[in-house]
């Protein structure tokens, strides 16, 4: 009896949108920040912004111009996504985008989600087949991770060949001026089609979960700092130490549960391209991962964009992995057969990890 071989998902294209607007900390010394109670913060913009530093790491971000909205980036990085994969977008099956506030215009105080962020996609790309369906994905900064995972059980189920799975956020629409936590969020855009194989590279694990109980909160919409705002209009916040506690808790486990369950040794693993969050949080979940299986963290074995982009939430993963295949981040690359784990967590909270064999 003859068996078919066993096919596997990869991603056979990539593709970004790195926003022309550079802001860097220097911009945030004429910003008014303000306790959460309202009063004035006791410190100078000027100390504020160096510990903001030396905590996240980041030094400048970028912001969409005044004209572009959401999937207006989402729709440049899918183009180059399907280029690089040399397909025709008419041949996709799905189109999976991930994003957390829909297209938010410039001094708009709603979001605008009809129609979805991936029917806009589909309709700027010009895509005429009915039976690509579109959907998207409200699932925090995890949520291109997860929107991979999806695209990959499609696949191996039988339902789809192709899937363009995106991420892309306008963080810069929705953050309060008066929040110190506004200098961590950023704009961006990733995108990546995920086809069928039938070698020994692409997905070979993947974990996710989702923590509510006593977590649901630790991200959501609230008011501006600043009581005379109008407080009909909500802005991103964050518990951040909360996060942080967990993050370190619950990354590094669902990384180990997920490289176990790959069969894959970690040794073998070559880069750890984890949600671009926070430097500090970064660096400490990768090191309590490593401490899990009684190991030193490899030097290099992180590439962070973090620096000169910013948290743009569910575009960091699929941004980074586009520099890194394209040989545009300095001192990383990656050869054919090269394992690599891609880690995520954010709003939910939920966190996820994917093994991945290039």
């Amino acid at each position: 009896m003859k068996y078919q071989k066993e096919m596997n998902t990869k991603i056979t294209g990539s593709g970004s949108y790195i926003p022309t607007e550079i802001v860097t900390n220097k911009d945030f010394t004429k910003h008014v920040f303000l306790n959460d109670d309202g009063t004035a913060f006791p410190l100078p913009n000027e100390v504020i912004t160096e510990k903001f530093y030396d905590i996240t790491g980041i030094e400048e971000r970028r912001y969409v111009s005044d004209d572009l909205t959401t999937s207006d980036i989402a729709t440049i990085a899918a183009q180059r996504a399907i280029e690089a994969a040399n397909i025709d977008a008419e041949t996709l099956d799905y189109i999976i985008f991930a994003h957390n506030f829909g297209d938010v215009k410039k001094g708009a105080i709603q979001t605008d989600l009809l129609p979805t962020l991936a029917t806009r996609v589909k309709y700027n790309l010009r895509i005429k087949n009915p039976s690509c369906v579109c959907y998207d994905m409200l699932f925090g900064c995890p949520g291109w991770v997860e929107g991979v995972i999806q695209a990959h059980a499609f696949i191996k189920a039988g339902m789809a060949k192709k899937c363009l799975v995106i991420g892309a956020e306008t963080l810069s629409r929705v953050v309060d001026r008066h929040d110190r936590d506004s200098m961590i969020y950023s704009d961006g855009a990733g995108a990546t089609v995920i086809e069928t194989t039938e070698d020994e590279s692409g997905i070979l694990a993947h974990e996710t979960a989702t923590f509510t109980y006593d977590e649901a909160y630790y991200l959501f919409f609230g008011n501006s700092f600043n009581k005379d705002h109008d407080p009909d209009v909500r802005y991103i916040k964050m518990h951040g130490r909360k996060i942080y506690e967990f993050a370190l808790s619950n990354v590094p486990k669902a990384m180990k549960s997920c490289l176990e369950k790959s069969g894959i040794e970690i040794d073998q693993v070559k880069k750890i391209l984890i949600h671009q969050a926070n430097e500090k949080m970064d660096e400490a979940i990768i090191n309590r991962f490593y401490k899990l299986f009684e190991k030193t963290t490899p030097e290099g074995i992180m590439p962070m964009s973090i620096h000169k982009l910013g948290n743009s939430s569910v575009a960091t993963v699929p941004t980074l992995y586009d520099l890194l295949v394209k040989g545009e981040l300095e001192n990383h690359s990656l050869n054919k057969g090269d394992v690599i784990l891609f880690a995520s967590v954010g709003a939910g909270m939920n966190v996820n990890a994917i093994v991945y064999r290039v």
